[in-house]
């Protein structure tokens, strides 16, 4: 028993750690963002809504988690448990569906740089954040109309109920599968767009690198924010790939090799960014919402220790995405590092 309990004192120490890291780190991602004029561009706007549904996580959703696990019982009642589990299920779909639309946007800005220059503006952001919100809502919404609770005699449980396979259907394909699907489809294309694009702009730059066409290509790079390496400002969040993929504006036939091997090196680079936006939310969320799809599907249910397990990683996504979305950008870089040595002063 001591054992036992020793145990679970350390599970609820480190999920406690997961909880404050994950809302510090999105209140340093929101903060960074509202206090930084280079990074009021849309594409950032973005990812402060992200930050701030993932802050929601960490602070309406994990603790009352950490609460439910150490009790091993639901002592907050109906009508809570209800609140909790909606929001849970609202914040986690928010947060999974913000990668799709930030996927969305990079991949507007690469595949139609200058037409949607032009049309990448703050109300356009603001509304793709709304309907995020709108679909999240109707994801998690139906439940309340035929969930039912105990009548609060005795210990209770607060889990998601699978007696509707299909809302479980509609809720894992439309929360996961579906947005999923569209971010692969999304990110292997923005690869393959990028890397067509900067090969294309290096062989006609060698050709003619200080003809009217060189010209017209550094104004473009500029418009679109799109493969400059010496761009004014590379806060737009695509600036990783702008990084990644930019040509040397002027070789020198003896740099051939030279620039090969810088592009060869580039395209690794962004398949590693690429890898860790996409393997860290597949690893996060896939098993949690797999479980979900087995047990809707009259799969045995697996024990409450593995549920909520699957359940943290999802929520560790939370935790994980404000470090991969600003960690490539020098602007965030140079924003946290302003923001703290202004806390140091204060």
């Amino acid at each position: 028993k001591k054992w036992e309990k020793d145990q679970r004192l350390a599970v609820v120490a480190l999920l406690a750690l997961v909880t404050l890291l994950t809302a510090v780190m999105n209140g340093a991602v929101i903060a960074a963002i509202c206090t930084t004029r280079k990074l009021h561009l849309p594409a950032n706007y973005l990812i402060c809504s992200l930050a701030a549904t993932d802050f929601l996580v960490a602070v309406l959703v994990m603790p009352i988690s950490i609460l439910y696990i150490t009790t091993e019982t639901w002592l907050l009642g109906p009508f809570v448990c209800e609140a909790w589990l909606s929001v849970d299920m609202t914040c986690c779909t928010c947060s999974i569906l913000h990668l799709c639309v930030i996927a969305l946007d990079r991949y507007w800005a690469i595949t139609k740089a200058i037409e949607y220059a032009r049309k990448r503006t703050a109300r356009r952001a603001g509304v793709m954040v709304a309907i995020v919100w709108l679909i999240s809502v109707f994801i998690s919404i139906p439940p309340l109309f035929w969930r039912q609770r105990g009548d609060g005699t005795g210990p209770q449980q607060c889990i998601i109920e699978h007696d509707h396979v299909g809302y479980t259907i509609y809720s894992t394909f439309g929360a996961f599968y579906i947005p999923m699907t569209l971010i692969l489809i999304l990110y292997s294309r923005i690869y393959s767009a990028a890397k067509t694009l900067y090969q294309k702009r290096g062989s006609s730059r060698h050709f003619s690198s200080r003809s009217t066409d060189s010209t017209n290509s550094l104004h473009h790079c500029r418009v679109t924010h799109a493969f400059c390496i010496s761009d004014v400002s590379s806060s737009d969040h695509t600036a990783e790939f702008d990084r990644n993929h930019a040509a040397v504006r002027v070789p020198l036939d003896t740099e051939l090799d030279e620039r090969n091997q810088i592009y060869t090196s580039r395209e690794r680079k962004a398949a590693r960014i690429l890898g860790l936006i996409l393997g860290a939310f597949i690893l996060c969320w896939l098993p949690f919402f797999l479980k979900e799809l087995l047990v809707g599907l009259n799969v045995p249910n697996p024990s409450p220790h593995v549920s909520d397990a699957l359940a943290w990683l999802g929520y560790t996504n939370s935790l994980i995405n404000p470090l991969l979305y600003t960690s490539f950008n020098e602007d965030f870089k140079q924003a946290f590092k302003r923001l703290f040595r202004r806390k140091e002063h204060t």
